[in-house]
């Protein structure tokens, strides 16, 4: 017989592994740190020109980042923030290399949701967040997966609960609920409006003194930041169940959303959503702040069937939404209406011929939903997955370039249609 006590126990050997691990993962103080990019890979690969361009531009002027330069002088490496800086101040062809978007709006939010675990999720979403970062964008990930494997792939292990998705929506809980009663005590009615009251277990832990800034984490990337999720936070599916008890006006569902509406519209310009694999509160609340869905899944039959089922379920939830007291703000739309819905295969392997079978049932079935280029399974990919990084983050020199290259394109394709939507999508934000 086992209890919650031999759970723990086990936990406990396993954290042990897991900081073994992390030392060999990452540096030697545990710390993940993000390498220097050559400049083959600064001029073909980010800024696509030609690495001659590059050379000329840097020796005619001497004010640009130089970069660290090899022994032999052959090569230059440059840190992120070198490269943004060579971004912002050189200009190819009369044209900038700053990446587009939109003036005036607030960043742009998508959501990699699927309730079929091992469909790539954080997958995609640590490697579309990295990709956007080289693209010159300034990114800012929500991980509400409790497993966390966007948060330890970003570096960030030893997160508090209350510093995650959970404790967004308690504050906002404590918030709201301080509102509805200033507002009730302020009516004019000749009718008393009910105060509501939370308990001291919630109203206790301060969360409500905290800023938006708090629970904000900064990664070793300089233009990503990630408001990190920890085992810890699992209980938020039983806790938010019974947060609606406490306050049933409270519109749980819209947490998330006015935790960035209170953002500065020019803090970032992208917010990707790493979603659990399942339709509880914390992924609807990752929903209904998306504008756009972004659905990977495996080539597979049984993935196919998964995903079937879920944007059945989520259609229902969706459907749902408007009917719940409290559920979303007063003065919202019953119907949450995404920008764009499209569908991402991952570990898709080209010479497969089941793959391919299922390739084309997927796009005769979503059609233009479905992406042009899926995310083949390669070497490198694998090899990535188990030290915790993307292939950005991967120095081409510890394989061939051409296996590092060909996992690499595969992430730049799919990025460059996950821009393109978003850029889409963005257009039909209101200013």
């Amino acid at each position: 017989m086992y209890s919650h006590a031999d759970l723990a126990k086990l936990q406990s050997q396993s954290l042990k592994m897991q900081g073994h691990i992390r030392q060999r993962t990452f540096s030697p103080e545990m710390e993940k740190t993000l390498r220097r990019f050559s400049s083959w890979e600064v001029a073909e690969l980010i800024f696509k020109i030609n690495p001659s361009t590059l050379r000329g531009r840097l020796a005619a002027d001497p004010s640009l980042p130089q970069g660290l330069v090899e022994e032999d002088g052959r090569q230059r490496w440059y840190s992120l923030d070198e490269i943004n800086e060579l971004r912002r101040k050189l200009r190819i062809k009369n044209q900038p290399l700053m990446p587009p978007r939109p003036a005036g709006k607030r960043a742009i939010r998508a959501a990699i949701a699927n309730f079929k675990g091992g469909a790539g999720k954080s997958t995609v979403a640590l490697h579309f967040a990295h990709a956007a970062a080289l693209d010159g964008y300034r990114v800012l990930c929500v991980d509400f997966d409790p497993q966390a494997t966007l948060s330890h792939s970003m570096g960030l292990s030893d997160v508090a609960e209350e510093f995650t998705v959970w404790g967004i929506m308690a504050r906002d809980l404590t918030r709201e609920t301080e509102r509805m009663n200033n507002a009730a005590a302020g009516a004019e009615s000749g009718t008393a409006l009910p105060r509501r009251k939370l308990p001291a277990s919630v109203t206790g832990m301060g969360l409500s003194d905290l800023r938006v800034t708090d629970f904000i984490k900064p990664t070793s990337w300089p233009t990503i930041d990630l408001v990190p999720s920890c085992a810890n936070a699992a209980f938020v599916e039983f806790a938010s169940a019974q947060y609606r008890h406490l306050n049933p006006e409270w519109s749980f569902f819209a947490a998330v959303s006015r935790y960035l509406d209170a953002l500065p519209d020019d803090a970032y310009d992208m917010v990707i959503f790493d979603c659990p694999p399942a339709i509880g509160y914390q992924s609807m609340n990752a929903v209904f702040a998306a504008d756009v869905l972004y659905i990977p899944s495996g080539p597979g039959y049984w993935e196919y069937d998964s995903t079937t089922s879920f944007i059945g379920q989520l259609s229902e939830a969706l459907e749902d939404l408007g009917r719940f007291p409290g559920a979303l703000p007063d003065g919202a739309t019953p119907e949450k209406m995404f920008a764009d819905v499209r569908f991402l295969l991952t570990r898709f392997e080209p010479a497969n011929d089941l793959h391919r079978a299922m390739q084309s049932a997927f796009g005769q079935v979503f059609k233009s939903h479905v992406t042009q280029h899926p995310i083949e399974m390669t070497r490198a990919v694998e090899q990535s997955g188990r030290f915790l990084s993307s292939i950005y983050e991967m120095d081409y020199r510890q394989m061939t370039r051409e296996t590092w290259r060909r996992a690499r394109m595969s992430f730049d394709r799919a990025y460059d249609e996950f821009r393109a939507t978003l850029l889409g999508a963005w257009d039909k934000l209101e200013d």
